[in-house]
């Protein structure tokens, strides 16, 4: 079993060591990758955690994970049609278009490695999206077109302390956290002493902005997704394996 990726260290407050699953659990990630699952959605606030979530899902059932971002960054790199376009509509300090993105969310969805199912990370984001995801899976001939919502709930203090006091080395880009997993000396990288820094994106103006933004243009998307029964909540300020543990609950359609 692979360890924890380094992003659950920052978001768990844990140490720099290994980290495995038990064993009960790792032979359950065995059969889990033998089966479908349903499209699994994952909600939440910048912070939340779904990064780190997401990529444990995968794992656990063999699906890929598929964020919009790697998607994009994907196509610009390999020139495709969309990517290209995307690529100037960005040097313009532009944002992407709904139909750019839905396109290469569409064109990743066709992939082999998708039969079994997958977890999007970051997409939908509008309501629009969300509609755009619905015709699309239900175009999907032979397979699920109902997607599993899990919303990652956390609260606002929570996410400034998790982004704001967000530590890094650029020598081996470990992660720590001034308020939940300091270094045993301030302000300096445990394994190699260089001094940590922080991202320029990772100040309280600019994350404040960030979550208002999330709040008019994402939280809606939660309101769609209650309407139809679909959304499942999840506390995510319990620990990394507490909200793997419900998260697997609420894709297998356990009580939570």
């Amino acid at each position: 079993m692979k360890a924890l990726p380094r992003e659950a260290d920052a978001f768990a407050g844990g140490g720099s060591g290994v980290k495995l699953l038990p064993a009960c659990t790792a032979i359950d990630s065995m059969s889990a990758k033998n089966i479908s699952v349903d499209p699994i959605v994952l909600l939440g606030a910048p912070g939340a955690g779904k990064g780190t979530q997401a990529k444990l899902i995968a794992g656990h059932y063999g699906i890929p994970h598929i964020s919009t971002g790697d998607i994009l960054r994907d196509n610009v790199a390999r020139g495709t049609e969309l990517g290209r376009k995307a690529k100037t509509v960005m040097e313009r300090g532009e944002l992407v278009s709904d139909d750019l993105v839905n396109g290469m969310v569409a064109d990743r969805l066709k992939q082999p490695d998708c039969e079994r199912g997958f977890v999007l990370d970051g997409f939908p984001r509008t309501v629009v999206q969300a509609e755009w995801l619905d015709r699309e899976l239900a175009a999907r001939a032979g397979k699920s077109n109902r997607p599993v919502v899990v919303g990652v709930e956390v609260s606002y203090n929570q996410l400034l302390q998790r982004l704001t006091g967000r530590r890094t080395c650029p020598v081996d880009g470990k992660i720590y956290n001034v308020y939940l997993q300091p270094p045993k000396e301030k302000g300096v990288c445990d394994v190699c002493g260089t001094q940590l820094f922080q991202r320029a994106d990772d100040t309280e103006e600019v994350i404040s902005a960030r979550l208002k933004n999330y709040e008019r243009q994402t939280l809606p998307l939660e309101d769609f997704y209650r309407k139809q029964g679909r959304l499942r909540r999840i506390n995510g300020e319990q620990s990394v394996e507490q909200v793997m543990a419900e998260m697997f609950r609420a894709i297998e359609g356990g009580a939570l």
